[in-house]
């Protein structure tokens, strides 16, 4: 396990313990009181406009000094998307929160009920578009836990590669956002410098730079390219010394440190009472990792550290991501050398389409190729679920299956919708300038929140 340091140096952002003792939890009564002290801004939209007075009749007086209402979003530079946060102020400091979400609401679980198994990765793939891989992996797995199949080595240690470099890009990008939200504007230039090497090879994998439609029931889409192992090395050659110049560039920043430590702070108590998990719950010093703590894949046979924080602030949110870039490249180095041959996906022929050279040549292939994705594979009846560490905490799916070819239901347990919860909590006593920091810091994709 490795803790970030980071209060007491400016020098690396980790610092890596042989053991680290297991954290004192703390208290969740802020989080579980349900008074009108409550952290969450528990007003309706007339109240609401009650509250805040009359544009054209402002108080003057003693009433000028009164709590007025702020709405920052939907159309917010720093809200990542279409996050509206309604904020009860007084002056310059938040007393409360209400985060209003749906602006983007696009209804993909309901959807998921009209389409084949096949043509489901096509749809969860657009939830997290900055990391969607994993979106197409937690789909496939609970597939094939109701099929009960089991997919080659091959194509195990090919999931776990594109995942591991998607969650580097996926932090990649938020290193850039989250320069730009506090100032360093130039780090959104080299955050997506970096990200975009690592598109380039997604691209070259999968056709596509972003909703990927690789990962799929039974396997992959297609093999790794030839030469994928020279790619993989010239990007381990370039990544590694430009997150050493975020070091330099924001780690050890007196400014930037100022503007995040002890911003946004959260016990580890308050974050298992809000479910919160990835880089939130990590940064309080709980130490939660699906990877570890209930591996998948082929994550029990590479060699990783879980990053944690010490005091739960921004601060530590930010240092979790730019550390576990470096760890994602670790296991990326391992998997060159430790990759094996063999297929790509399953070669049963009720899951997988035929060759598409044997189409040409048997009519039985075209037939079989027809009715696979004209009425796809019927799915024995039940219900599971599947969880996958995704950049921004726990993404699991749940499916129910009636025996038919598509899925009776679908639910996502989506990190970013679940750790919105966090920041009425975290914002709470904050000042104004704060508050961006620690929305930034949460990293939600709201596509992933109104899905």
């Amino acid at each position: 396990m490795t803790d970030v340091t980071s209060s007491l140096t400016g020098e690396s952002a980790a610092e890596t313990h042989e053991e680290a003792p297991a954290p004192d939890l703390g208290s969740a009564e802020r989080v579980l009181r349900r008074d009108d002290s409550s952290a969450v801004l528990r007003l309706s939209e007339a109240e609401a406009a009650v509250l805040a007075g009359d544009p054209d009749d402002p108080p003057t007086g003693d009433a000028a000094d009164q709590r007025m209402i702020l709405n920052m979003g939907p159309s917010h530079p720093s809200t990542h998307g279409v996050l509206r946060l309604m904020l009860e102020m007084e002056g310059e400091t938040i007393l409360r929160t209400k985060p209003v979400i749906g602006y983007l609401h696009t209804g993909m679980e309901k959807t998921a009920e009209d389409l084949t198994y096949l043509q489901g990765p096509t749809n969860v793939t657009r939830m997290d578009y900055a990391a969607p891989l994993f979106s197409e992996l937690a789909f496939s797995l609970a597939v094939e836990q109701l099929l009960g199949i089991d997919v080659p080595p091959r194509a195990t240690w090919i999931r776990m590669l594109m995942c591991e470099l998607n969650r580097a890009a996926s932090h990649l990008l938020f290193q850039a956002t989250n320069g730009m939200d506090l100032g360093a504007v130039s780090m959104m230039i080299y955050g997506w410098r970096e990200r975009e090497e690592v598109l380039r090879f997604f691209e070259k994998v999968t056709g596509l730079r972003m909703n990927h439609n690789y990962i799929r029931p039974g396997g992959v889409a297609a093999d790794l390219p030839d030469g994928w192992q020279d790619d993989l090395r010239r990007l381990l050659d370039l990544i590694p010394p430009r997150l050493d110049e975020y070091d330099t560039l924001l780690t050890g920043q007196p400014i930037f440190r100022e503007r995040l430590q002890g911003v946004g702070v959260m016990t580890p108590a308050e974050a298992l009472a809000l479910s919160a998990t990835g880089p939130i719950l990590r940064s309080t010093g709980y130490a939660w990792d699906l990877r570890r703590d209930q591996p998948y894949l082929a994550y029990d046979e590479v060699e990783f550290d879980v990053i944690v924080g010490t005091h739960g602030d921004s601060f530590d949110r930010y240092a979790i991501r730019l550390n576990e870039i470096r760890e994602s490249l670790r296991i990326v180095e391992q998997i060159i050398d430790l990759m094996p041959d063999g297929d790509y996906r399953t070669q049963d022929k009720k899951v997988t389409p035929p060759p598409r050279a044997r189409i040409d040549e048997s009519m039985e292939a075209l037939i079989h190729h027809f009715k696979i994705f004209t009425e796809g594979f019927h799915v024995p009846e039940g219900e599971t679920y599947a969880a996958v560490e995704s950049p921004r905490g726990e993404l699991g799916c749940y499916l129910v299956s009636d025996g038919g070819p598509k899925p009776y239901r679908m639910h996502i347990r989506g990190p970013s919708f679940v750790n919105l919860q966090t920041l009425p909590h975290l914002m709470e006593g904050g000042l104004i300038a704060d508050g961006v920091a620690v929305v930034s810091s949460v990293d939600p994709i709201m596509g992933e929140v109104d899905r």
